[in-house]
């Protein structure tokens, strides 16, 4: 079953005047979250369900012929009106059976955060292995909460007021901007001295601004304003948490 959010209304809108649009067609049984419908009722478009069949031209001779046939529910539909049978191997799932082409913004956002959820597992492993199991625990916590943003995007959710460390986004924008008043010393420029836990921590809070800017590239609005600031914001801190990670890490909080 398709599920449209505001951003691909926007889409399936995109190029034409909102004002001379009166309704928009889509997919009998789709579900239209409510900051899409919202959208539309701004603009005064109304909703029309349609089945595959209607697709037809009914003038036509392949029309009239398949019009005495009995009709078979077609497995997938695209975002640009079409319906299939089979999956395309260049093609993938945005959400239900709407399929997507494998470059589409969104699946190279969910590529990027399938690559950090890697990187983070490989950290666990060898933070594991130095002995450092509170740190480990830290980063599962951080994995679940990264999963969790992978299952909101899917499901057009909106992400929760959340806590990170018992920290929430305030908490950690505060500590990250001025370490001096938690930890005694400034902001820094990694190094291979500082070891090998700082260096794999620093990589996965850069890992993460890439993948914030992948959301924000698959959720770009024609304004050029972001139409998942919740999974934005989410992301944003979230690079910040790494950052007190390594300050947490050089001044001994994460010693057993």
């Amino acid at each position: 079953m398709a599920l449209l959010t505001e951003g691909e209304i926007r889409n399936l809108l995109k190029g034409k005047d909102l004002k001379t649009v009166k309704e928009l067609e889509i997919p009998k049984g789709a579900i239209v979250t409510p900051s899409a419908k919202g959208f539309l009722t701004d603009h005064q478009i109304q909703l029309k369900y349609i089945e595959p069949a209607e697709k037809k031209t009914a003038e036509s001779p392949q029309g009239l012929e398949e019009s005495k046939k009995e009709h078979t529910p077609y497995r997938y539909t695209t975002l640009f009106g079409g319906y299939m049978d089979k999956k395309p191997e260049h093609m993938t799932s945005l959400y239900g059976n709407v399929l997507v082409f494998k470059d589409h913004k969104r699946i190279i956002f969910r590529g990027k955060i399938d690559s950090f959820e890697s990187r983070l597992l490989e950290t666990q492993i060898a933070v594991e292995k130095l002995g450092h199991p509170k740190l480990v625990a830290d980063l599962q916590e951080i994995l679940l909460f990264v999963r969790n943003l992978l299952r909101c995007e899917v499901l057009g959710e909106k992400v929760q007021e959340f806590s990170l460390q018992k920290m929430n986004h305030a908490e950690l924008r505060e500590m990250s901007h001025h370490p001096e008043k938690y930890f005694g010393s400034g902001h820094f420029i990694p190094d291979y001295i500082m070891g090998e836990v700082v260096v794999r921590l620093n990589a996965l809070r850069s890992a993460v601004r890439e993948v914030e800017l992948a959301a924000y590239e698959a959720f770009k609005l024609p304004d050029g304003d972001a139409g998942r600031g919740d999974i934005i914001l989410a992301l944003n801190r979230l690079s910040s948490l790494f950052y007190i990670m390594m300050f947490k890490f050089m001044s001994g909080q994460y010693k057993s």
